[in-house]
């Protein structure tokens, strides 16, 4: 009867350890199913994006695979080049012309437009609700952000250039 005393606490640590495994998913889990939900940044508009949704000419494509619906991206830094007041309205954005004008001067690196969030359109985060801007890829890391943000200043176009670090997001319901 001693023996079955002592042994008893080691068998309920047993039997805690076993259950735990079968509790809430780990931390490497949780990981692991938010990377299969988060689609990598084509930055440089040179090389093809692989992706199964059709972006439009201004929007930052990312990868998105056939089944998916609800997708962000990863993370990744921009320069905002140019930010324009538009609360509420919908027909205020930065002009094709003008996105397409900068992106001449960075060829390497997506200049991308944010419109009215609407369904099927991405949406910004980390971005002022009340503004649409324009920005340019500037990297995974703080350090090329900044490389970017003086190169876009350099220009004499964007003397107000800020690095922000984003993602997008999109929904195809």
């Amino acid at each position: 009867m001693i023996k079955a005393r002592r042994a008893f606490p080691l068998l309920v640590g047993v039997i805690a350890v076993v259950l735990m495994g079968f509790g809430p998913a780990s931390d490497a889990e949780t990981i692991r199913v938010q990377r299969a939900r988060t689609g990598r940044v084509c930055g440089d508009p040179t090389v093809r994006c692989v992706t199964s949704v059709e972006f439009q000419p201004n929007d930052m494509p990312f990868q998105i695979p056939k089944s998916g619906v609800i997708w962000e991206s990863e993370k990744f830094y921009a320069v905002i080049l140019k930010s324009l007041n538009a609360k509420d309205n919908c027909t205020t954005f930065v002009s094709e012309d003008e996105r397409l004008e900068a992106q001449a001067l960075f060829p390497h690196n997506k200049v991308f437009s944010d419109r009215c969030a609407e369904p099927g359109n991405l949406f910004y985060t980390n971005t002022n609700s009340n503004a649409r801007f324009m920005a340019v890829y500037a990297g995974k890391t703080r350090a090329e952000a900044e490389r970017m943000r003086a190169r876009a200043a350099a220009t004499g176009k964007y003397p107000g250039a800020n690095v922000r670090r984003m993602s997008m997001g999109f929904n195809g319901t």
